[in-house]
């Protein structure tokens, strides 16, 4: 990572320098934790902040959806809670169905692997979740919310696309494109921000992604480099859709305390009802991290953060164009309805001055040249993954149909909370 000063600011010594390093690897490391281990994390915790508005938010509260910030055992749902889709649609594909390569991805709950499927010989990234830890925090609507919001995604090229779904016993499988240009937040770590162009050309196609869900009354609420990814020729692909929200209609509102920390628009943290200008608030923060190399309010200390979130000033370095300064400024609106987005939602970007060189006609298309091109050479060349991923031996586990074990009680149940779970696409899909 290349630190650099300011070309008329003080000069950056060896010690400042250290300095730097040390509060961008701390800020990396939180930002691979989830917001439910975080908050437990810094509700224990002691910060120098007491403004009342952020002591509150460290306050864990009960939200709208308790399982989500409910990270204590607690026993397999009773039959009205179970989620029943109705019969699985692909009951026949199994783990055995594939070669497990390289873990290319972790999460809360699971493990992201490379997998070859024998017969087909097509390449997958298969993400592979517990049903034990996802029933341990009451999180089994929200992983049914991703499945069904990656059943709509039926042909927009800037989110990921899932091919099938099966289970186990003990697991769920999701089998997605597999996309290896690297994470966006890869990228900005090695780079430390990127040229207005290069950002401008991320943030239309992002901007576009978001648009169609919202046309589908899903609001994403998780925007971050890390849930953002190129593919092999640097096109932006949109990906995790656990915390997505359905059935928000233009106008509607939902008011659970999600998402990650750097990313929460005000009124997420002042716990008051939201709506889908939440993920314009994060487009304006991704933007911003692009072009200035970290997010636009970002503090180690996260009560101060949250505090900078509610109460401190957009400031802008006078480096960028008048268009990108004014699409930040209205982007990030504390006030939600003063924000850019809140009329017309995608209309709104689309025809902010900031993306006048955008055709988003070709874009939609994938007529426009990105500006990166991550230059892999084919699905085994995995460059842009992290090592601390690649580095770790693919479970055993993973690859075994769990046809043999033990069907115990609790195996059971949590079969049951799944049911419907399994996805074949229709058979006319392929012609």
């Amino acid at each position: 990572m290349t630190i650099r000063a300011e070309a008329s600011g003080p000069t950056l010594t060896y010690s400042k320098m250290r300095g730097v390093v040390a509060i961008l690897i701390a800020f990396m490391k939180q930002r691979r934790m989830g917001l439910n281990d975080f908050i437990q994390k810094i509700a224990t915790n002691s910060y120098p902040c007491k403004h009342p508005e952020v002591q509150s938010i460290l306050k864990i509260s009960q939200p709208e959806e308790p399982e989500l910030m409910n990270a204590n055992p607690s026993p397999p749902p009773s039959p009205s809670q179970q989620i029943n889709l109705g019969p699985s649609s692909n009951p026949h594909a199994t783990p055995s169905d594939f070669h497990f390569l390289k873990v290319i991805g972790k999460g809360s709950f699971g493990k992201v692997l490379l997998a070859r499927h024998k017969a087909e010989e097509e390449f997958y990234a298969v993400k592979v979740l517990q049903k034990k830890a996802i029933l341990k925090k009451k999180e089994e609507k929200h992983i049914m919310s991703e499945r069904n919001v990656l059943l709509k995604n039926v042909k927009h090229p800037f989110l990921v696309g899932l091919h099938f779904s099966f289970q186990t016993a003990d697991k769920l499988y999701f089998v997605l494109d597999y996309i290896n240009g690297g994470e966006l937040f890869y990228h900005l770590q090695r780079e430390r921000c990127f040229l207005e162009p290069r950002a401008r050309f991320y943030a239309a196609e992002i901007a576009s992604a978001l648009g169609y869900l919202h046309s589908l009354n899903i609001v994403y609420r998780d925007l971050k480099p890390e849930n953002i990814l190129l593919d092999s020729q640097g096109h932006i692909i949109l990906t995790d859709f656990g915390l997505c929200k359905e059935n928000i209609e233009h106008n509607g509102t939902t008011s659970t305390f999600c998402g990650t920390p750097e990313y929460l628009a005000p009124e997420v943290l002042h716990k008051q009802p939201y709506d889908r200008t939440v993920d314009w608030w994060c487009l304006g923060a991704v933007l911003y991290e692009m072009l200035y190399g970290l997010p636009p309010f970002y503090s180690r200390n996260t009560a101060e953060m949250y505090d900078n979130i509610l109460n401190k000033p957009l400031q802008l370095k006078p480096n960028i164009t008048n268009s990108a300064r004014h699409l930040l400024e209205g982007l990030l609106q504390k006030d939600r309805t003063k924000r850019v987005g809140a009329k017309e939602d995608f209309m709104e970007i689309k025809n902010h001055i900031f993306f006048s060189p955008i055709n988003w006609d070709d874009l939609i298309n994938k007529k426009i040249t990105p500006p990166f091109n991550p230059n892999v050479s084919g699905p085994s060349d995995l460059r842009h993954f992290d090592p601390e991923f690649t580095d770790e031996p693919v479970p055993n586990s993973i690859g075994q149909s769990s046809d043999n074990i033990l069907i115990t009680a609790s195996a059971q149940e949590a079969a049951e909370a799944f049911l419907g779970f399994s996805y074949a696409p229709p058979m006319d899909s392929f012609l």
